[in-house]
This record gives C-alpha cells, sequence and structure tokens, in this order.
C-alpha cells in the first residue's frame, strides 16, 4: 500500500470532482498549466487523459458507479503522488493548483472536504488502525 500525501489525495479528489463540473475546462486548463511547468513533454497528454477521464467520471455518475468513480481518484492521487516522490517541491505547485483553481470549481460542500487533511495514529502489540479522509472501503478476505 502506498502512502498518500495529504495534498496529492486532496488535489486527486478535488480535480476528478472539478472535471465533473461544468466548469471542466477551467479544471483541465489549470492542471495542464501545472504540467508545463514542471514536465511539460507531458502537458498535451495530460489535457488528451483528463478530457477522457471526463467522460469516465460523468459514465460513473450516470450509472451510479461510485467504485469506477472512486478508481479514477485514486488513479490521479498515486499520480501525483509520484510526482511529488520524484521533486517534494511539488507539493507547493499542487496546493496553488487546488486552492486557486480547483476548489474554487466546487460546490460549497465539496470544497471543505477537499481541504486539508491531518491525520495522527499511533498502534501498539495487536492494535490496528484505520483512518480516511472521506470515503473508504475494506476489503478483508
Amino acid at each position: 500500500m502506498v502512502d498518500i500525501d495529504p495534498i496529492a489525495a486532496a488535489t486527486g479528489a478535488a480535480l476528478i470532482q472539478a472535471i465533473a463540473t461544468d466548469a471542466w475546462e477551467k479544471a483541465r486548463d489549470g492542471a495542464v498549466a501545472l504540467w508545463r511547468r514542471v514536465r511539460p513533454q507531458q502537458a498535451d497528454t495530460i489535457g488528451a487523459e483528463l478530457a477522457e477521464v471526463r467522460d469516465e467520471v460523468l459514465t460513473a455518475r450516470r450509472d451510479g458507479d461510485t467504485d469506477a468513480e472512486q478508481g479514477l481518484v485514486d488513479d490521479w492521487q498515486r499520480k501525483l503522488q509520484r510526482l511529488i516522490r520524484q521533486d517534494p517541491a511539488f507539493a507547493a505547485e499542487l496546493r496553488r493548483l487546488l486552492d486557486d483553481t480547483l476548489a474554487p470549481l466546487l460546490p460549497p460542500a465539496d470544497q471543505q472536504q477537499v481541504g486539508s487533511i491531518t491525520m495522527t495514529a499511533t498502534a501498539r502489540d495487536n492494535a490496528r488502525i484505520i483512518q480516511a479522509g472521506r470515503d473508504q472501503r475494506i476489503n478483508e478476505r
């Protein structure tokens, strides 16, 4: 399991939520602008990928497929986490994208959900801790 930086988690969730809105082009343009600054060779590909992801999100919402939508959020969170791992300064860029572009595109209730999340836990002995900043699914076998 990969630990996801809170800013990567919040930005990934906000990006998927924002591209499902009527203002999705602003969300896409903000993400593409970020990629042009940090990975210019990938910017056009990211723009095209976000257009495809928008179609997938809208289909998932139409069909009530929350698992598919969460899968898209997870994909983007991991993608953003990899960029932070390669360059920790990227987290500040993500914070700007989240605060200046993505969060303002969301309804007020969703804006509060994508704010910073800080969780701390300590496990001892056989204790088990499960934390989530939003939806959580646990499959145990």
